[in-house]
């Protein structure tokens, strides 16, 4: 037992001296993607109060700030305070179960003012900016009453609703309005969402990575079947997150305070399914099944990065249903890594790089890849 501790410590510090030399071109990468992302001759200068057509001058050092976080609540924290740069006030509100709770603001007097305050998903830009995934502009009359009621609402009465999207679910929104001042820069806090978005997607693939590569170089000192994981394996930032008003139970005191997987989440489990328990592996030899496992593990890995670099080929792809084409590439790239690895191995009868590119980016839905793609 001690020694597989060691060994696991060993491997963790690994791992972070290789993520930690590789992160800081990761940032500059996602930097530069969500500026891409930018109409067509946006314009780098700041502001004029309440003009919100152009970028704010230090949007570059405000993202770069939110890459600094390693925690999802550091990640969200800096968020707010980037936010608050482009926008008087900003609070940001957590969606579960189809509930917005507050979670922190800033601008308010009190960061932790909104904390708990259940909004109206009813009103009209908060249900436009949900039901759509998209920026919502609108005027303050148009807000909950009880929020204007009880925070006030923006000299000029303008405001702003933003989607965080994670794994494509609305895992929170970002109210931000001008205050007294009018300062409302909407591209800018479109920007921060994205990559705040993107961040926390990678924090999340970097926890699973570290877990992965330390599962598979403790898989030789204690190998044990591992039942298929049968649902997605995203880590919600947001799952420990359970709002007052939506169930009777202990209010969590952030919502990002442990990531917790959706199948561990799930109410029954999979682990409470014989057909999900079963090793279907059993047949093989110790090292044969170790050897399919760790290529499901690849699989999935691999498919991950393409789906994190691509999110919006992969919506357009299944909307059109040519997903096949639009990432023809980055699947086949994907696939010689993965064939270089275990097309030679006793996993090589699985396919499953083949399996979890239909499962993951098609959604089980073969149709969507389009007719070049080819089981």
């Amino acid at each position: 037992m001690a020694e597989s501790k060691e060994l696991e410590q060993i491997v963790e510090r690994a791992v972070a001296q290789v993520l930690d030399r590789h992160l800081p071109k990761l940032q500059a990468e996602i930097v530069e993607r969500v500026l891409a992302a930018l109409p067509a001759g946006s314009s780098q200068t700041a502001p004029a109060a309440g003009d919100g057509t152009s970028i704010h001058p230090n949007l570059v050092q405000a993202v770069a700030a939110i890459h600094t976080g390693i925690t999802q609540k550091e990640i969200l924290r800096a968020l707010l305070d980037a936010s608050s740069g482009s926008a008087d006030r900003v609070a940001l509100f957590v969606v579960k179960a189809g509930a917005a709770t507050g979670w922190q603001g800033r601008g308010f007097g009190n960061d932790e003012s909104l904390k708990d305050f259940a909004l109206d998903m009813t009103a009209s830009p908060v249900a436009h900016a949900y039901q759509n995934r998209a920026a919502t502009p609108a005027n303050i009359a148009e807000m909950d009453g009880r929020f204007v009621e009880r925070f006030g609402g923006p000299a000029n009465e303008q405001i702003l609703i933003l989607p965080l999207v994670l794994k494509e679910k609305i895992a929170a929104l970002l109210y931000a309005d001008g205050g007294a001042e009018g300062v409302l820069d909407a591209p800018s806090l479109e920007i921060l969402v994205m990559a705040t978005s993107a961040w926390l997607e990678v924090a999340s693939l970097r926890k699973q990575t570290q877990k992965e590569i330390t599962d598979s170089a403790l898989s030789y000192e204690r190998p044990a079947p591992v039942p298929v994981q049968t649902v997605s394996s995203f880590a919600d930032p947001f799952a420990g997150h359970a709002p007052k008003h939506v169930a009777p139970k202990a209010p969590e005191p952030e919502p990002a305070a442990e990531v917790v997987e959706v199948a561990q989440a799930g109410a029954g489990g999979a682990a409470a399914s014989p057909a999900a328990a079963a090793d279907p592996f059993a047949g093989l030899s110790p090292e044969d099944a170790d050897t399919h496992r760790k290529a499901q593990r690849f699989a999935r890995l691999l498919v991950d990065e393409i789906k994190l670099y691509n999110q919006a080929k992969v919506a357009e792809g299944r909307r059109h249903k040519d997903l096949y084409d639009r990432l023809k590439d980055d699947i086949e790239k994907s696939r010689a890594t993965y064939q270089k690895r275990y097309g030679s191995t006793a996993a090589a009868s699985g396919d499953y790089f083949q399996k979890e590119v239909v499962r993951s980016l098609a959604e089980d839905d073969l149709g969507v890849m389009g007719a070049n793609f080819h089981l």
